[in-house]
C-alpha cells in the first residue's frame, strides 16, 4: 500500500506491499514472510546474482495461512524464478530444501545458486531433525542459502505443547535470529541468506502468533539493503567429497565465520544508557517488545528517561550463538545484569558461560541472586510478569521506579482482593455443522484415541475418547497397551491431512502388530485446521480405501451424508446415520479394520458457497420456541454451536443462530418436536 509523497490516497494499492521496493507500505507478519523471497530475488539482481529461489514445509500454526498468502502471489514468484511447492510432511520438505544447495555440485544448472525456504512449526521442526541435521551438516551453496522458519506457540494456544524452538536449533548448529516486530522479519530474514550463504549454515528464523498476525506500516529501502563480506581464506560451502568427519571438523571453522559475519553486519541493537550502565537488560523477540512495554508503563517512557535512570537494553537479532566480542564490550562496565527471556534461561545459560571470570556482577534471568524464582519458566512471558520481575531488579540495582501504579495493578490483581471477571480460558469447541460432531461418537462400551486435528478437542466432550499422540503416530500408543490389558479393542481418529502426512504409517504399523483396531478417517475435503488448504498432492476416498486395502486392513467400509456418489463403488458404502451399527460390527472383526467417514468440512462449505463455487444450501432448521421446553437434547446430539440459549417469558429455551449454522442439520436427529425444517429461501425474523 505504498503512497509516493504527493500523491493522493486514491493511488494505494495493496498489493505494492509485494512489488515496491522503496517507500512506506502496509504489511502484516504473514506478508513479510510472503515477501522475503521476492525481495531475495529483487536483491540478487541488483548484485548481479541469476538465483533461483525454492519454498517448502508444512502449514500449521503460526504459519498455517503462509501458503496461501504465497499462493496468491504465484505470477510474482514464477516471474522471479522462485518454485513453490508445498510437502507432504516437514522433514521432506526440509529433504528438498537440502537439494537445492545440490544444484551447482553438478553440470546442467541454469542458475547461479538457489536461496531455499523451509516453514514449520515447532512439531514440524522436531520431527525433522535428522533431514535438517544431515542438510546443516553438508553446508550451504555459496551463491544459495537457506533459511528455516519455525513458528513457535510459548502460551500452547493452537498446539499440544507449548514450544520454544531456540533449543533445538542450537543443537542443530544452525545460527538463529529473533525478530521482534515485522521490519525485523525483512530485515531478519534477508540477514539469514546472506549469512547462510558467507558461512555455509542454514540460519533459523524464530516466529509465534503475535508476530505473525499483527500488521503495520513499514518504510523499506531495498536498493539501500547491503551486507559486508569479510574475506575468508578456506571455502564453508557444500561440497561433494566431504565425509561425515569432514564435515563437523570445518563445523569450527564456519562457527568463526558466523562471529565474524555478525562483527561486520551489526544484528543487536543497544537503547538507554550507553556507558556506565546501572543495570543492563538483555531481551529480543517478542520478550523484547513485552519487556519495553512494561518499562514504558512504570515510567520510562522515553529513551531519555531511560538514560537518566542509567538503565541499558539489549536488544538482540541473533540469540545462537551470541555476539561474543560486542557483549564483551557492551557489557564491560555494567553493575547489575538482567537476562528477560521467554521459557529455558537459554540466553542466560550464554551469557553466563560467555563472562564467567570477565565481569563480576549480579546475572539474574529466571531466578535472583538468592535463588528465588524471578521470571517463570512455563507459559507465554507477558508484560505483567516482567513488570513484576522488573521492580525487583530496579530495587537491587538502586534504581527508583517513576511510577509504580502499574505493577501495584498487577499485584492487586495477581495476589491481592481484586477479583478478574470471567476465566482467563476458553474451551474451544466445533464449528457449526461440524463432521467430527458426530463422526467421533463411538458405541456403549467403547473407547478412542484421538491425534492431531479438530477432533484432539473431542478429548473434554464426555465421549470416551481419552489421550492423543504426535502427528502420525495416531493408535500407536495401543500396540504398547494391548498385550497387558483385557480390553480387546480401540477406536482410533484420523484426519485425512494427517493420513498424507503420515498416518498411514500408523497404519501399516497397527496391521503389521495383528492388533484389534479401528481407525475412523475422517475424509473432510480439506487440511480445516490450518485454514481449508487442500491436502498437498492428489487424495480421495477411493485412494484412500485402496491405499489402506493395500496395506493389509481387514475390512474398510465408507459412510457418508452423500451415500449416492458411490453407487458404482466395490467397497461397502452406508449413509453416516449407520455409524453406531457399522462401528459395533467393526469392533468384533479382527485385525486392524478402517472406516472412512466422508463429509467435507462445514466451515469449507461455506466458503465455498460464498464464492459460488457450489450451490446454497435451501434446507434450514429452527426452532419453535412455543414448543421448546429448553431441554438441550439438539445440542447434545449435534454438539453444534450455532444453538445458543434465549431467554424468554417461560425460561430459557433453544434457537438456531442462521448466521453461524452451516446448515448441517445434524441436530434434527434429537427427540424434539420443536424442531422444524424449512426448505426454500428463509429470511430470519419474518
Amino acid at each position: 500500500m505504498s503512497n509516493p509523497a504527493g500523491n493522493p490516497l486514491e493511488q494505494f494499492n495493496l498489493h505494492d506491499r509485494y512489488t515496491e521496493s522503496k517507500g512506506r507500505i502496509w504489511l502484516d507478519g504473514l506478508g513479510a514472510l510472503a515477501r522475503l523471497p521476492l525481495d531475495q530475488h529483487r536483491l540478487d539482481r541488483l548484485h548481479g546474482i541469476r538465483s533461483g529461489g525454492y519454498i517448502s514445509g508444512y502449514r500449521g500454526s503460526p504459519l498455517g495461512g503462509l501458503d496461501q498468502q504465497l499462493k496468491q502471489l504465484e505470477a510474482e514468484l514464477r516471474a522471479a524464478d522462485i518454485v513453490l511447492r508445498p510437502a507432504v510432511n516437514e522433514d521432506l520438505a526440509a529433504t528438498a530444501i537440502w537439494g537445492t544447495q545440490q544444484v551447482n555440485l553438478f553440470p546442467g544448472s541454469t542458475f547461479d545458486g538457489v536461496f531455499g525456504m523451509w516453514y514449520g512449526k515447532a512439531p514440524g521442526l522436531d520431527r525433522s531433525t535428522d533431514a535438517i541435521r544431515h542438510a546443516n551438516l553438508s553446508g550451504t551453496s555459496a551463491t544459495g542459502g537457506v533459511l528455516a522458519v519455525v513458528g513457535d506457540d510459548p502460551a500452547c494456544q493452537s498446539s499440544t505443547l507449548p514450544s520454544f524452538s531456540g533449543g533445538i536449533l542450537r543443537d542443530l548448529q544452525i545460527p538463529t535470529l529473533d525478530p521482534a516486530n515485522i521490519e525485523d522479519i525483512l530485515e531478519f530474514g534477508l540477514y539469514g541468506w546472506a549469512l547462510s550463504r558467507f558461512a555455509g549454515f542454514w540460519v533459523g528464523l524464530l516466529t509465534q502468533s503475535a508476530l505473525v498476525d499483527a500488521g503495520t506500516t513499514i518504510d523499506i529501502d531495498l536498493p539501500g539493503q547491503h551486507f559486508d563480506f569479510p574475506a575468508i581464506d578456506i571455502a564453508p560451502h557444500i561440497r561433494l567429497a566431504d565425509s561425515p568427519l569432514q564435515k563437523e571438523q570445518r563445523l569450527e571453522h564456519k562457527a568463526a565465520l558466523v562471529q565474524r559475519f555478525l562483527k561486520r553486519n551489526r544484528i543487536n541493537r543497544v537503547f538507554g544508557a550507553k556507558t556506565q550502565p546501572k543495570l543492563s537488560i538483555i531481551a529480543s523477540g517478542m520478550t523484547y517488545t513485552h519487556l519495553r512495554q512494561s518499562l514504558y508503563l512504570m515510567g520510562f517512557s522515553s529513551e531519555e528517561k531511560l538514560q537518566a535512570a542509567g538503565i541499558q537494553i539489549l536488544k538482540l537479532g541473533m540469540i545462537w550463538p551470541l555476539e561474543h566480542e560486542w557483549l564483551l564490550e557492551q557489557l564491560q562496565h555494567s553493575k547489575y545484569l538482567c537476562v528477560v527471556e521467554n521459557k529455558q534461561p537459554f540466553i542466560e545459560t550464554q551469557l553466563r558461560s560467555l563472562l564467567y571470570g570477565r565481569l563480576h556482577c549480579p546475572i539474574v534471568g529466571k531466578h535472583d541472586e538468592r535463588g528465588q524464582t524471578l521470571l517463570p519458566p512455563n507459559g507465554d512471558l507477558r508484560s505483567n510478569d516482567i513488570a513484576l520481575a522488573l521492580e525487583r531488579v530496579l530495587k537491587a540495582a538502586q534504581i527508583a521506579v517513576p511510577d509504580l501504579s502499574y505493577v501495584q495493578r498487577v499485584y492487586a490483581c495477581r495476589f491481592g482482593t481484586t477479583e478478574l471477571k470471567g476465566s482467563d480460558t476458553r474451551q474451544p469447541l466445533f464449528c457449526s455443522g461440524c463432521p467430527h460432531a458426530q463422526s467421533t461418537q463411538v458405541p456403549e462400551g467403547s473407547m478412542s484415541l484421538a491425534g492431531i486435528g479438530c477432533h484432539y478437542m473431542v478429548q473434554w466432550m464426555n465421549r470416551n475418547t481419552f489421550t492423543f499422540t504426535q502427528m502420525g503416530g495416531e493408535g500407536v500408543t495401543w500396540l504398547g497397551q494391548e498385550p497387558f490389558t483385557q480390553t480387546k479393542h480401540m477406536f482410533v481418529n484420523l484426519g485425512d491431512g494427517t493420513y498424507h502426512h503420515s498416518g498411514l504409517l500408523a497404519i501399516r504399523a497397527a496391521v503389521a502388530a495383528n492388533v484389534n483396531i479401528t481407525y475412523k478417517i475422517l475424509f473432510n475435503d480439506v487440511v480445516a485446521m490450518t485454514g481449508g488448504q487442500t491436502v498437498d498432492g492428489v487424495l480421495s476416498v477411493e485412494d484412500v480405501v485402496a491405499q489402506v486395502t493395500a496395506e493389509g486392513v481387514t475390512e474398510v467400509v465408507v459412510l457418508s451424508k452423500e451415500p449416492e456418489k458411490y453407487s458404482d463403488a466395490a467397497f461397502k458404502v452406508h449413509d453416516r446415520s449407520a455409524l453406531n451399527a457399522v462401528q459395533k460390527t467393526l469392533r468384533e472383526t479382527p485385525g486392524c479394520t478402517v472406516l472412512i467417514y466422508d463429509q467435507t468440512c462445514s466451515n469449507e462449505l461455506r466458503r465455498r458457497r460464498a464464492r459460488k463455487q457450489i450451490p446454497q444450501s435451501h434446507k434450514y432448521v429452527v426452532i419453535n420456541d412455543a414448543v421448546c421446553e429448553g431441554c438441550g437434547d439438539c445440542t447434545r446430539v449435534s454438539i453444534c454451536s450455532a444453538i445458543e440459549p434465549v431467554e424468554t417469558a417461560l425460561g430459557t429455551k433453544r434457537r438456531i443462530n442462521q448466521t453461524l449454522c452451516n446448515q448441517d442439520v445434524s441436530c434434527i436427529q434429537g427427540h424434539c418436536p420443536a424442531l422444524v425444517e424449512i426448505e426454500g429461501e428463509y429470511h430470519p425474523g419474518n
